[in-house]
């Protein structure tokens, strides 16, 4: 006989078994040695009837799925187990029962992976002395009812909704703080420039008010060198006399009460004594002046014996 690859046949000689044939030619005695059983090593995939299971959460589903296997012991598949399809089939459909009602329903589709491994480990533990072992188990197809089907599309929509909304009030809130921020920089700038403004303005007044009085200072230089001779004197006498007239010129332009001196007409006599406290100032500073002096000079004197 000639047997074909990737397949066992099992030999029984008189009821008893007797060998396994070879791929390829094998002698028989006629009578004696019978083919009992013929056994696929190739890999072999069975489908799992769709079958109801409860989780951990008590929801029915419907499931069904894809089982992969191989014959590695085609004696032990012979003579282990009677028909070894529907024992593995069985087997399937009970694992797949007890490892769904270990988890809940949300874990059953984010889990699938695990759930299928779980599964194949499970069944190899119980097919080992029929010498097949599980290569993998694949979930085809999950029903829920329609109740639950519905309450879930409606948690999935009230999930997004919710996401929905948090990304709005959080794309509300940074445009908020990013106004408030933009504000804050702008008041920041407005008032750093309002103060540098100040700092120059009050720069400006400074340098303005130092600028008229080092003007001052020197026409009241230029005035005081020509006061020290005698014609500076007669020209000073003679300015204050003019002022004096121009004053009584603006009498009662802007006032009803008048508070006039009783000689008002004696225009000498106010220029003396307008004279009279100018020299008495001069004469005051120089006192001062030259006191001054001598406190330096006795300062320098005292210093440089020191030294």
């Amino acid at each position: 006989m000639f047997v074909p690859q990737q397949e066992a046949w099992v030999v029984e000689r008189m009821g008893k078994f007797h060998r396994i044939l070879e791929p390829g030619l094998n002698i028989l005695l006629p009578v004696v040695d019978k083919v009992k059983y013929v056994q696929s090593l190739k890999e072999i995939a069975i489908d799992v009837p769709k079958q109801s299971a409860i989780t951990s959460d008590n929801v029915t589903l419907s499931i069904d799925g894809v089982l992969y296997l191989r014959i590695l012991n085609p004696y032990l598949a012979s003579y282990g187990v009677e028909d070894p399809e529907f024992a593995i089939t069985q087997l399937a459909q009970t694992t797949m029962r007890s490892e769904l009602g270990k988890i809940l329903l949300d874990k059953v589709f984010r889990e699938r992976e695990s759930l299928n491994v779980s599964i194949v480990e499970s069944i190899n533990k119980a097919s080992e002395a029929w010498g097949i072992t599980c290569l993998r188990y694949e979930i085809r197809d999950i029903k829920l009812p329609a109740r639950v089907q519905e309450a879930m599309q409606m948690q999935v929509e009230a999930e997004r909704k919710k996401r929905a909304a948090i990304l709005e009030s959080e794309g509300v809130r940074e445009a908020d703080i990013n106004v408030a921020e933009g504000k804050r920089q702008a008041r920041i700038l407005a008032s750093e420039a309002e103060r540098q403004e100040q700092i120059n303005k009050a720069s400006g007044e400074a340098q303005a008010l130092l600028a008229i009085a080092e003007a001052r200072a020197k026409g009241l230089e230029l005035v005081a060198r020509p006061l020290k001779t005698k014609d500076g004197q007669n020209a000073a006498s003679l300015n204050v006399a003019e002022l004096y007239v121009q004053a009584f010129q603006k009498l009662a332009q802007k006032g009803n009460t008048i508070i006039l001196p009783s000689n008002v007409g004696d225009v000498t006599s106010a220029v003396s004594q307008a004279m009279a406290v100018y020299n008495h100032l001069s004469k005051k500073n120089e006192v001062i002046s030259s006191s001054l002096d001598k406190t330096e000079k006795s300062a320098e004197y005292f210093s440089d014996k020191e030294n």
